[in-house]
């Protein structure tokens, strides 16, 4: 019996230190003032980030500005990360910080609709591209029509790509919340797109 119980090999590969590079050896790395580690974190997380902050601000120019302030909040305060998260949930959580800040501060920019009609269509053709459009700027609207926790949580699970456990770690809920607000965004959306007349 005493053999068996000393069976487990995994409980020495949970000891080692984190590879550096990895998500969490990266930081540690940013924490020591290693700035390529910095730009690491930024090629692998920047877009997901990025498309988080727009969705939050609403501007794509004024989500890049926030996305460099998070950055920098990231080299100043790698040092603080104490591991209860993935480190780009943790990244995420600054920039939404960072992206209420600014809004506090500054109206976000809205882009009219017939703005995106001025945009040179590459690759499909004018019909597609049109309905595309159409159909983003349709589902744009829904979304803004929501209530703030509806919108929250889409942009958290689908601007930012988290899965659901993630998405409720950034937004401090519980998971069984982030489940019923996303099932109850999503059906609002398709009510108010069906009245559209978008079948999606």
């Amino acid at each position: 019996m005493s053999g068996e119980e000393r069976t487990p090999p995994l409980a020495v590969r949970r000891v080692s230190p984190p590879h550096e590079d990895d998500d969490e050896g990266l930081l540690a790395r940013v924490a020591e003032g290693d700035r390529t580690a910095l730009v690491a974190l930024y090629r692998r997380h920047g877009g997901a980030v990025l498309a988080q902050i727009s969705l939050v601000v609403g501007d794509r120019g004024l989500g890049e500005e926030v996305l460099q302030d998070t950055m920098l909040a990231v080299w100043k305060g790698a040092a603080s990360f104490e591991g209860r998260s993935r480190v780009r949930s943790w990244i995420i959580s600054i920039a939404r910080r960072q992206a209420r800040d600014r809004l506090r501060r500054r109206r976000p920019r809205i882009v009219a609709a017939d703005a995106l009609e001025e945009r040179p269509a590459t690759g499909p053709g004018p019909e597609d591209v049109a309905l595309e459009r159409a159909e983003a700027t349709a589902v744009a609207h829904a979304i803004t029509r929501l209530g703030a926790a509806h919108r929250e949580v889409l942009e958290t699970v689908f601007g930012a790509g988290l899965t659901l456990a993630e998405a409720a770690d950034v937004l401090e809920v519980p998971l069984g919340t982030v489940k019923s607000r996303l099932s109850a965004a999503r059906g609002a959306l398709a009510r108010e797109l069906s009245e559209k007349g978008y079948a999606r």
